[in-house]
């Protein structure tokens, strides 16, 4: 069997991808591990890389680009003359980004089979250009990894022409792994001078590039009944800083304002924290792991991970400072029984998707 080549272009791809690249780790399997540059400082890459102790990737390409036109173009022309090289057997994306698409593009040009894990999540956003990237890469994938009952029946109904399979998400498979190390390894408590908190990010375009979405959320953590910990994302620094509003927010007392953190550090913030406010959508997911179970406040008009809000874990409030704040006092107030299991899967996802590639692709 030629290689598996896996590709990860972003922080939350390296994530989702770990469980995969150890699994095939553990067998007679070759790997190759390319990172896209997507994002590319310190913080936002090596760090996660060195936290989940994976080997550093194979090829990393140094993407210059900044718009998302010229860097999905650029990854696409790196990834063509790569694909070349490499020949592998089959091209395994996760997610949604411009590295996920512009891959699964360059591969479909020379016809090699891609497999897109977390297949079939839908927002029906089309402001959102993750959902324009996950829904092209669905129809030009031979194999669907679909995490839940929901993403399998949303690939049905648009009849992609590749193979569907019921997998679980890999985002479960990381924190059951990791946490056990996180608690040993992590001190990041040290660092919080809040007995009880919540967790805020926020990160997604068309919130942060929006300044009177930015006024809001300084709105939301002056007057939020519990303290927060914010780990700051560059993009929302950049556009703080652009709108002159980041020392309004790091004025806020209430606030701890942090770099970007590593995995292990984070997971150990997202198990001790009270609740957790984001516009993430694979925090979303990593809330509802058997071993953190917090409840979710979604910044967002719309989510593309139903299944958390159905089981009881994450609520969608959208922008509106009234209606974040009511989330909130809400959730500070009231104690909510949070369901054992998590819709996402419970945490075999990588076997799952090697055992069927391992199948596939057996001479």
């Amino acid at each position: 069997m030629k290689p598996i080549l896996v590709v990860a272009g972003t922080r939350p791809e390296i994530i989702k991808t770990a469980p995969i690249i150890r699994a095939i780790n553990k067998t007679k399997m070759k790997s190759v591990f390319v990172h896209c540059g997507q994002h590319y400082d310190y913080n936002m890459v090596q760090q996660f890389i060195e936290n989940l102790e994976l080997p550093p990737p194979d090829f990393f390409l140094k993407i210059k680009a900044s718009s998302p036109g010229a860097q999905t173009a650029e990854i696409m022309a790196n990834m063509n003359q790569l694909l070349e090289k490499i020949d592998p057997s089959i091209v395994l994306v996760e997610g949604d980004t411009n590295s996920v698409l512009a891959t699964a593009l360059a591969a479909n040009k020379q016809t090699i089979p891609i497999g897109h894990v977390e297949a079939g999540l839908r927002s029906f956003d089309l402001r959102m250009p993750e959902e324009h990237n996950r829904r092209l890469t669905d129809h030009m994938s031979e194999y669907l990894f679909a995490p839940t009952e929901r993403a399998k029946a949303n690939l049905l109904k648009e009849n992609v022409w590749g193979k569907i399979y019921l997998t679980g998400n890999t985002a479960i498979d990381t924190v059951i792994e990791n946490l056990p190390i996180a608690e040993k390894k992590s001190s990041i408590m040290k660092k919080i001078p809040f007995e009880t908190f919540a967790l805020a990010t926020s990160h997604r375009a068309e919130n942060v590039d929006d300044p009177s979405i930015l006024e809001s959320l300084i709105h939301v953590f002056s007057k939020s009944p519990i303290p927060l910990v914010y780990p700051m994302h560059p993009r929302t620094r950049k556009r703080l800083q652009q709108n002159n509003l980041l020392s309004k927010m790091e004025a806020l007392k209430n606030l701890l304002i942090l770099p970007p953190q590593g995995y292990l550090d984070f997971l150990i913030l997202l198990k001790n924290c009270k609740l957790v406010i984001t516009d993430s959508g694979g925090v979303q997911e990593e809330a509802t792991a058997p071993n953190i179970r917090k409840p979710v406040i979604v910044m967002r008009l719309s989510t593309e991970r139903q299944e958390a809000v159905e089981a009881g874990f994450a609520k969608v409030v959208g922008t509106d400072k009234k209606d974040i704040l009511e989330a909130i006092d809400e959730a500070v107030e009231k104690e909510t029984s949070l369901p054992y299991t998590s819709p996402f899967g419970d945490g075999t996802a990588a076997q799952k998707i090697l055992e069927i590639i391992e199948k596939s692709f057996a001479t």
